[in-house]
């Protein structure tokens, strides 16, 4: 008989994990504990029957479990889990938003990105200092309940994917290559025209954005601003939901704006500022990518381990059988690898006062990679149980596979990576991209 896939290692009896952290923190064991309680429960089940679903409108259609996720996220304030404690929000940093990241998305990964994305524009709010965009918006965020303000991080463009994403290369200042959504000053006002490609994530279920946009389209790349938008304005529609080939349930889609005006006030970063927000965002982004997919990468394992000791082969469960054995701790190695090196980058970036972007690249290149790999020697485990929708390691590969190429390409984002390691170390890069 298939093992639902919301049955786990741990209703048999085993730990979550071994944590490893032998001076782990109360508060971020009740974090881990709580989190992970909700990922079981609610994650992972609707996330399967999203999955399943084969047109994308109705995964966000006002009915869909979607919707009853996303509520029940924000009841548990996890809508808030980066902001101050000051101002309502959970705090969480470093360590506790490492824990709270993988165990979302040990549960499903989709869902985790999606209710990480909700807060972006109103974090931005909130550090921008700016009073009317905290009292007119952000509050009214930290108090929601429902899931009716929903944000989103909108940066990609339908010519533009990985190359919005180098800060520090001369790729970037390039004055040939510039973004195509931009926001020309009027009086007190900016007006933008142009559209956002098909993949920001809540895109077309999202109430506001934080909008990557360009103000000097000279400058290259770098020649952009940072904008708060409310999407309920004139001058904004959707298109439709993106149909996927993995995480299904994170809905993507696409944005236009079409003379949309908002006032001077709410352009939060401008261009001189601009190249050092896109290096903070994209530090912050690929350590949660790693985090991320380290809970995918365990969620493969388990589902591996699990069913190797129900599997029968031979005469006996297939766990017993070397090859497999073999497999399973190759597996165990890359997940605790994953987490060692996801965490260590996680703390050093949200508690430095000088983050390494390098090493949230080389944290996100490598756990996606590995997460990749686990599921899909999880899936060989499975055998062709593995390719069947009956079983969730199907979902698991699936949504790894996405990783490689979500919040830029691998690829793009080690050469972004080599150029910042040789910068640091005094080999200057060229005067002009070529």
């Amino acid at each position: 008989m298939p093992v639902p896939f919301n049955t786990t290692v741990e209703e048999q009896g085993m730990d979550i994990y071994r944590e490893l952290n032998v001076e782990l923190p109360k508060d971020i064991e009740s974090v881990k504990e709580s989190v992970h309680r909700f990922a079981k429960d609610v994650l992972r089940p609707a996330a399967a029957v999203l999955d399943r679903m084969t047109d994308p409108r109705d995964v966000i259609a006002l009915d869909s479990p979607l919707r009853s996720v996303l509520k029940q996220a924000y009841q548990l304030g996890y809508h808030v889990a980066g902001l101050p404690t000051e101002i309502g929000g959970m705090g969480l940093r470093g360590l506790g938003m490492h824990v709270l990241i993988e165990e979302m998305s040990w549960g499903a990964v989709d869902l985790a990105i999606s209710l990480l994305a909700t807060g972006f524009p109103f974090s931005a709010a909130a550090a921008s200092g700016n009073p009317e965009l905290y009292e007119k918006f952000v509050k009214p965020y930290i108090a929601d309940r429902d899931g009716s303000l929903i944000g989103c991080w909108a940066i990609t463009e339908p010519q533009h994917g990985s190359d919005e994403l180098v800060p520090g290369t001369p790729q970037f200042h390039n004055p040939r290559v510039t973004g195509q959504v931009v926001a020309r000053a009027d009086g007190d006002s900016y007006v933008i025209n142009g559209q956002k490609a098909a993949w920001v994530s809540n895109g077309t279920i999202a109430t506001h954005a934080a909008l990557y946009l360009t103000t000097e389209p000279k400058a290259g790349m770098a020649g952009g601003g940072i904008a708060f938008v409310p999407l309920n304005l004139p001058g904004v529609s959707k298109g439709k939901p993106l149909n996927k080939l993995g995480q299904r349930a994170l809905n993507q889609g696409e944005i236009y704006f079409d003379n949309v005006r908002i006032p001077r006030k709410w352009m939060l970063t401008k261009s001189e500022g601009y190249e050092l927000e896109v290096e903070r965002t994209l530090t912050f982004a690929n350590s949660a990518m790693a985090a991320a997919f380290t809970g995918v990468a365990r969620a493969a394992y388990e589902e591996a381990l699990d069913y190797s000791k129900q599997r029968v082969q031979g005469g006996q469960p297939i766990c017993e059988h070397q090859l497999v054995q073999k497999h399973l701790f190759e597996m165990f190695t890359k997940v605790e690898a994953c987490r060692a090196l996801s965490r260590a980058v996680m703390i050093y970036n949200q508690t430095s006062a000088a983050p390494s972007l390098e090493h949230a690249i080389a944290a996100k290149t490598f756990c996606t990679q590995a997460s990749f790999e686990v599921a899909s020697d999880a899936l060989q485990v499975f055998g062709g149980n593995g390719l069947s929708k009956e079983y969730g390691i199907e979902k698991l590969f699936r949504d790894a596979r996405a990783s490689l190429i979500e919040d830029g390409t691998n690829d793009v984002l080690s050469l972004a990576g080599a150029r910042h390691i040789l910068d640091r170390n005094g080999v200057a890069g060229p005067a002009t991209a070529q």
